[in-house]
């Protein structure tokens, strides 16, 4: 076996609570944009794994990701986690565009198809999410995940939760963002 040298990965990453308080008093649109903008910092899992916010507009949003080593797997290749990942974040805010200020979400279901291996050499991803339907307690969108020149990684398809209204502050906020 031959020697590797180590790499390292440091992440650093802001106090959430101030952006979830504000996230109460802003809707969905308004906050996801705010922070798209940087008047807001990026959640500390976002930081963690390396996504940001792309595009934002009512019930579409578009995060991009810039695969690396540390997201490999055991078979040299991008763990599914990371797709997985980009799904989640991109259907739940597309649907948190859609919500008034003081409501909430949280993810039931997901269902992803990965299409093709990721690896460094795929480039920067781009996961577009686009709602499909915002009801009162329930709403579905699906995202899809491809890279610079179009060619598709994956897709994927969500159910989430709508806390509307509810005193409890908690459930404000809980979505995959």
């Amino acid at each position: 076996m031959t020697q590797q040298m180590d790499r390292t990965l440091t992440v650093s990453w802001e106090d959430p609570t101030p952006g979830a308080e504000i996230a109460r008093t802003m809707s969905g649109l308004e906050y996801l944009r705010t922070m798209a903008n940087g008047e807001l910092p990026a959640p500390p899992l976002a930081r963690l794994v390396g996504f940001g916010l792309h595009e934002v507009e009512e019930r579409r949003v578009v995060f991009e990701c810039e695969p690396g080593e540390q997201h490999y797997n055991p078979i040299g290749s991008v763990h599914g986690g990371l797709a997985c990942t980009l799904f989640d974040s991109a259907m739940g805010c597309a649907v948190h565009t859609a919500l008034p200020a003081g409501t909430g979400y949280t993810t039931v279901e997901l269902k992803v198809n990965l299409l093709r291996p990721i690896t460094v050499q795929t480039g920067r991803l781009l996961c577009e999410g686009k709602t499909i339907h915002v009801g009162g307690r329930i709403a579905t969108a699906e995202a899809r995940l491809f890279d610079e020149a179009g060619k598709l990684y994956g897709h994927a398809t969500t159910t989430c939760m709508i806390f509307r209204g509810e005193a409890n502050g908690d459930s404000v906020g809980e979505g995959a963002s």
